[in-house]
């Protein structure tokens, strides 16, 4: 179990500095794997999100893969309602799908994220999911 009490099977990583604008409160990435698919265990603090993003790819690329590990969380897709993530749940996220996802409000949520390889596989990050959108979302231990 880690200091912060959140107990999880990979390791926690660094604070996520260098992606810290695109989030609203704490995230941590450690890597675990690198290669033509990288896979990182991202984890982050209740109540932090990242912002609405889309990932592009052709050829294949550009899907997200995201595997809760620990904890719980949303998942939301832009014109569909938010998903409950937790332990076990696996969502596709097809290239060019704008969405966003994190931690509950009073959970601490960790998935594994995968980007499948590609042509022109990239990242564009836009603008925060506001305390207003988050804040209307059923809190921890509540399904979507």
């Amino acid at each position: 179990m880690a200091g912060n009490g959140f107990d999880q099977i990979f390791p926690l990583g660094e604070k996520n500095d260098a992606y810290a604008q695109y989030f609203i409160g704490q995230s941590y990435l450690a890597p675990l794997a690198s290669g033509s698919v990288p896979v990182s265990n991202v984890s982050f603090e209740p109540g932090c999100r990242n912002n609405w993003h889309i990932h592009h790819g052709t050829g294949g690329g550009g899907d997200q893969i995201l595997l809760c590990t620990a904890g719980s969380g949303w998942f939301q897709a832009e014109g569909e309602d938010p998903v409950g993530m937790e332990p076990g749940t696996v969502v596709r996220v097809p290239a060019g799908t704008k969405h966003w996802h994190g931690a509950k409000a009073d959970s601490w949520f960790s998935h594994l994220a995968f980007i499948t390889p590609g042509e022109g596989v990239g990242n564009e990050w836009l603008e925060p999911v506001t305390d207003e959108v988050y804040g209307k979302l059923p809190r921890n231990g509540a399904h979507a």
